[in-house]
């Protein structure tokens, strides 16, 4: 240190320190904002932040990972988990391992979920050039390949000299801290800039808080908000990912008892209520229960809480059918409350709930709704058993039967994480979420590939707590490789690997829109370039084990049960590999979903399937 107050170091050895001593804070609970280092070294980033890791690995935990893809989704699970209270890093070379991380940057971004990414760029001097692994534009000297992560960034910087980095990283972190605008937060860091010392003030490096805000409503928006209430008859609550994040359960809860009004979750807000409480409807949309759907097509009255009203919550706009509905949406991002021409409350979701609660003091949706909903819940509950129900426990399960069989041996904390293929749909009608953070569906985004590397991260932000990943044979293909940091980092999650050879969700909206379930089985193809009956030789259980894992192997329901008994108990790695049959009464969706169909074709099925949407298009509203 010099006399004169400032420190000399490096730019990637100034960035460490100075991440290591930021922190969030909110009602009064502080945590660390960037929590730890994800990262894969190689030409752009070893020297520089690399080598800062190794100097101040007391105060930055690293964690090595195997795909940088994968890494920004280990990174997204943990910031979910924690509420987006803390966050981590993810640094990568220049390059490939810089592109790979458009992928998880659009997730995070799309769920506003904050991460910080740190991919090595060109020399910002041009001394060197072109690089290994640079792409030369030619009539453009300063992009990059990390330009690509602007348009699913947050917050964007290519740091070019040292002392920008004085501004810019309290920017990111204002970002990454800020619940209406977070996400994925760039710093494109030059390599010979992060090589570079310079004399960085004491005050870079001294603990900063960055606290939470809770907004309160507005004033009058709460007044107009109140008055709408009281005036509906049929009113609908639909529970978004804000209210988790927000850590707004029990406020929504109270609420609910307060006034009988029901909540419909989407996949990101599941588990808002718990599933056995009295107004809980399950899930809303196209995945979502009948007794949801029925509501929201008579709902006169839908209030929005921390939603951002994706195609599949509103069925691409045909769900909410009353003549004269409308909508009041609690959000927190403008941008979100003002959706569906809907009356807005700009604020925190728990201040929001908390506020409507105490203003309706002595209102309650009328009895006989109350009776209408509750009816419409033991019907739906009915359909949930049969779909869980395996009369032969000799028999091969179905999905539904998978998903029955593991909700009878989860406990209330458990994590269950999914985001793609056709478990979204049967989980967000059938899960049973027994507490808030159980239900981790990552369907902002829908990333093949999310599961396992996402189980790593809530792995590490819940220690103790049982962690599963929910994946098919199509998934796993996709991304298994952080099975291997899973062993590495002695992270003990529980892998469901579910084989149906082939992408069993898209093969079935192929199907309905008359593609004729093309290109989405794992079959042998004949010389003639059809597909014959037989499966691929694959065995995706060895596969795992080669990775690290210990596998069970279940064929029939007994052994289903029981090998998830003791994937929940093991202390490693564990996959339980399980075949599954088709299911002879798969739940069909409740409300339609716009895939659009040829208009013109050749082929029978496609234009059967065209009368089928032309009539389903039909019942879509613009809400003004």
């Amino acid at each position: 240190m010099s006399a004169t107050g400032t420190r000399r170091l490096t730019t990637a050895q100034a960035l460490v320190r100075f991440l290591a001593a930021q922190y969030t804070e909110r009602d009064g609970v502080r945590h660390r904002l960037i929590a730890g280092t994800w990262g894969i070294f190689g030409h752009g980033n070893v020297a520089g932040v690399g080598q800062a890791l190794v100097e101040y690995g007391d105060v930055m935990p690293f964690h090595q990972g195997r795909n940088e893809q994968a890494m920004v989704h280990a990174a997204v699970g943990y910031a979910r988990q924690l509420n987006r209270l803390s966050a981590q890093a993810v640094t990568t070379s220049i390059g490939p391992g810089a592109t790979n991380l458009v992928t998880g940057a659009a997730l995070a971004t799309v769920n506003r979920l904050p991460v910080l990414l740190l991919p090595g760029d060109y020399f910002a001097s041009h001394a060197a050039g072109p690089l290994l692994q640079q792409l030369e534009h030619p009539v453009e000297a300063d992009v990059s390949v990390n330009d690509a992560l602007r348009p699913v960034s947050r917050y964007f910087d290519r740091i070019s000299r040292p002392e920008a980095l004085l501004a810019s990283a309290l920017r990111a972190m204002r970002v990454l801290a800020d619940p209406a605008e977070t996400g994925a937060v760039t710093l494109a860091l030059p390599q010979d800039v992060q090589a570079e010392a310079f004399d960085w003030p004491e005050e870079f490096f001294a603990d900063r808080v960055w606290r939470v805000r809770r907004p309160a409503p507005d004033p009058e928006e709460l007044t107009e908000a109140v008055r709408a209430l009281r005036a509906a008859r049929r009113p609908l609550i639909v529970a978004g990912g804000g209210v988790h994040h927000s850590e707004a359960e029990a406020a929504l809860t109270a609420l609910a008892d307060a006034t009988g009004i029901p909540v419909a979750s989407t996949q990101a807000g599941k588990g808002a209520l718990r599933h056995d409480h009295p107004a809980d409807l399950g899930g809303i949309g196209h995945t979502g229960t009948a007794v949801a759907d029925d509501l929201a097509r008579t709902a006169d009255l839908v209030i929005g809480v921390g939603t951002r009203y994706s195609d599949f919550t509103t069925a691409s706009g045909t769900l909410f059918q009353a003549p004269d509905v409308r909508f009041l949406n609690l959000n927190i991002t403008a941008f979100d409350a003002h959706k569906l021409a809907a009356r807005t409350l700009v604020c925190d979701a728990r201040a929001g709930l908390t506020a409507l609660t105490e203003a309706l003091s002595g209102h309650r949706v009328p009895s006989s709704y109350e009776d209408e909903y509750r009816a419409g819940r033991s019907r739906w509950e009915e359909k949930v058993r049969a779909a869980f129900r395996a009369d032969d426990d000799g028999a091969v399960p179905t999905q539904t039967q998978v998903l029955g069989a593991l909700d009878a041996v989860v406990g209330e904390e458990d994590v269950v994480i999914n985001a793609a293929g056709s478990l979204p749909g049967d989980l967000h009608k059938l899960w049973r979420s027994r507490s808030p953070r159980q239900y981790h569906l990552e369907y902002g985004y829908s990333c093949m590939g999310y599961e396992i590397p996402a189980a790593l991260g809530v792995q590490q932000a819940a220690p103790g707590t049982a962690v599963w990943a929910l994946v098919g044979d199509g998934t796993y293909l996709m991304n298994p490789t952080e099975i291997v940091t899973a062993v590495q980092e002695n992270l003990p999650v529980k892998l469901v690997l579910v084989q149906n050879h082939g992408y069993a969700s898209i093969g079935g909206l192929s199907e309905s829109v008359g593609a004729e379930r093309f290109g989405t089985d794992y079959r042998h193809r004949a010389a003639d370039g059809t597909f014959t009956g037989a499966p691929l030789p694959v065995d995706l259980a060895a596969n795992a084990a080669s990775l690290g894992m210990d596998v069970l192997r279940a064929k029939t329901v007994r052994e289903l049960r029981e090998a998830l008994s003791t994937a929940r108990a093991a202390t490693r790695p564990t996959c339980v590999h399980v075949e599954t049959a088709a299911a002879r009464d798969a739940l069909p969706a409740e409300a339609w979903w716009d895939v659009p169909v040829a208009e013109v074709s050749a082929r029978e099925p496609v234009n059967d399937a065209r009368a089928r949407y032309e009539h389903a298009v039909a019942d879509r509203r613009h809400h003004l």
